[in-house]
């Protein structure tokens, strides 16, 4: 392949991250593309008011073709804009015309143009193909050039190669520290324990769990934001903020003593599947308590730069043992990790390496697994 690509990318909304966890990774990954000399169409359905809940204006390194979401007729014609392309991307979870754009990429294939499917939730995925052997998917999969996913490790790799993946590799979430950085603390999220996620339904049993049960444990004052919890019962002493966008989410990091991760059920039981706010709340110099998973270890240092909890009695635990200068301390240790290791210029220059174009360095492409 040319070593600068043409790219196109279609996927859920690079500017608005309402009721899209993955926009913060999608810009992470295109905007480092974007530094490295590629050349990157996001192509994006005008759907679920995410148009008007825009986080960012169209970005300079990245050409944003919103379609209307109404028609298969707007999908096919934004497709026959990428024919141009050197790589065409599906990502999961565009939620319009999914099957249609999963199924209509693959004939983009030609002799200079590779199709890649970058899955952004592969447990949910391989767990819906394996379980109903039928699923059209099944059938793609290995007509794929490339699967890619932001997190998962061995074994989702070993699940999409079992089911004919040609190759398959994690692309892991990872840190813009111009995007993401301490920031000075804001009173509207001002807690012992600050929680920042959507209600779903493969979550909201672990967030009752490891935030609301800690939270009535400890009594100590805590922030929920995020969409969709205006009807659920939370404690007293627990403030919900609603959908705190992306501007936001610096202060959200840097004003609590330390900030929650919950991962999906899914995703915790595959294991090796750092969420998104993992790093940008480590960016802005947060403590992060993270519910326990496997292969955390290789992102950051338990017990050293995060805290690890297999429920909600130890999150109230550790949050009653915190001091404010430990915390301190952990979020530092941490935000030196990821700068050394876990920025999405790593994770651009791996992208590189695993389609064979692009040439210099950045230090280590990925976490070894």
């Amino acid at each position: 392949m040319p070593e600068q690509l043409n790219i196109a990318f279609f996927a859920s909304s690079l500017v608005s991250a309402y009721w899209n966890g993955a926009a913060t990774y999608y810009r992470g990954i295109v905007r480092a593309l974007a530094a490295r000399g590629h050349r990157v169409s996001f192509f994006e359905p005008d759907a679920y008011d995410r148009q008007k809940r825009r986080d960012i204006p169209d970005p300079d390194w990245a050409n944003v073709v919103v379609y209307p979401a109404d028609s298969e007729a707007h999908a096919y014609a934004a497709l026959e804009q990428a024919r141009y392309a050197d790589l065409v991307v599906k990502a999961s979870g565009v939620g319009v015309f999914d099957r249609l754009l999963e199924e209509a990429v693959l004939e983009l294939k030609s002799s200079r143009t590779r199709v890649v499917f970058w899955d952004v939730d592969a447990p949910a995925t391989l767990d819906r193909v394996r379980s109903d052997p039928s699923d059209y998917f099944a059938a793609l999969i290995p007509r794929y050039d490339m699967i890619f996913t932001y997190g998962g490790g061995p074994p989702v790799v070993a699940a999409y190669s079992g089911l004919g993946a040609r190759h398959c590799a994690p692309v892991y979430n990872a840190l813009d520290p111009d995007t993401h950085s301490p920031a000075a603390p804001d009173g509207r999220f001002e807690g012992a324990l600050g929680f920042l996620g959507n209600r779903l339904p493969d979550r909201e049993a672990r967030v009752d769990e490891f935030f609301l049960k800690p939270a009535g444990l400890c009594g100590l004052p805590c922030v929920l934001g995020g969409a969709g919890w205006e009807d659920k019962p939370i404690p007293r002493n627990v403030r919900y903020v609603g959908h705190v966008y992306t501007r936001d989410h610096n202060a959200f990091n840097s004003t609590p003593r330390a900030v929650l991760n919950i991962s999906r059920e899914s995703m915790a039981r595959y294991g090796y599947s750092p969420a998104t706010r993992v790093f940008e709340a480590a960016g802005a110099g947060a403590c992060v308590i993270t519910d326990d998973w496997e292969g955390i270890e290789l992102f950051l240092d338990p017990g050293e730069e995060v805290l690890v909890a297999r429920g909600g009695e130890e999150v109230s635990e550790l949050l009653c043992a915190l001091t404010p200068r430990r915390a301190r301390e952990i979020g530092a240790r941490a935000r030196q990790r990821i700068l050394e290791t876990h920025t999405y210029a790593h994770r651009a220059l791996q992208v590189e390496e695993l389609l064979g174009c692009g040439a210099g360095a950045v230090g280590s492409a990925a976490p070894t697994v």
